[in-house]
């Protein structure tokens, strides 16, 4: 099996602009990241150190190790230690609410702006594949002229001309859409025949 570092050079260079497009696409896909990392304001980078810092077993183990010292300081087992916060410990209670929300936003602003960023990403591979389905239909095209030219009868290949077919997104997106429609109502349908049993 040849390798392409053992192709001579002219059959190398057919390869240099396929490398060359990929490079490009990573280097996009890169840099869409950083511009939008560049463009975080001073409280949205603070939310995602903040993520970065609370999603991790670390956090988790303090918070346990913080609230089981906290409810031994306050059941009054340590000789010579009042309690601040007996029970039920309303204080540790309104605490932990306060944390719980302050991480809830927290989280949701993080994962706001990385949705941003990753619907961008989303449009830009839509923008690509339909591109992408253009330029292999123009090869299917082309093929099918070359093939004729040689006498080959592609009248009866049905595939084919189903592929030389344009795409139609609006009607693939109804077809989806009805689909998990039908699905909602089966299910839908299926809990209420449990139910009335």
């Amino acid at each position: 099996m040849h390798t392409q570092s053992n192709l001579p050079a002219n059959q190398r260079s057919i390869f240099e602009p396929i490398k060359r497009h990929s490079s490009i696409n990573d280097e996009y896909i890169r840099t869409l990241q950083e511009r939008a990392d560049a463009k975080r304001t001073r409280l949205q980078f603070f939310a995602d150190w903040l993520t970065e810092k609370m999603g991790n077993i670390t956090f988790l183990i303090l918070n346990v190790v913080a609230f089981i010292v906290w409810i031994v300081i306050n059941v009054g087992v340590i000789p010579g230690v009042q309690p601040f916060d007996p029970f039920p410990f309303n204080f540790l209670t309104m605490v932990v609410s306060l944390e719980a929300i302050v991480i809830s936003i927290v989280v949701l602003m993080s994962e706001n702006r990385e949705a941003r960023v990753s619907a961008v990403r989303a449009e830009v591979d839509l923008h690509i594949d339909a591109k992408a389905e253009e330029e292999l239909t123009k090869l299917l095209e082309l093929m099918k002229l070359l093939l004729e030219k040689q006498g080959v009868d592609l009248s009866h290949d049905h595939d084919l001309q189903e592929m030389l077919k344009p795409t139609l997104t609006e009607k693939i997106e109804e077809t989806l859409e009805q689909k998990l429609i039908d699905k909602i109502d089966q299910e839908n349908a299926s809990r209420g025949a449990s139910a009335n049993r």
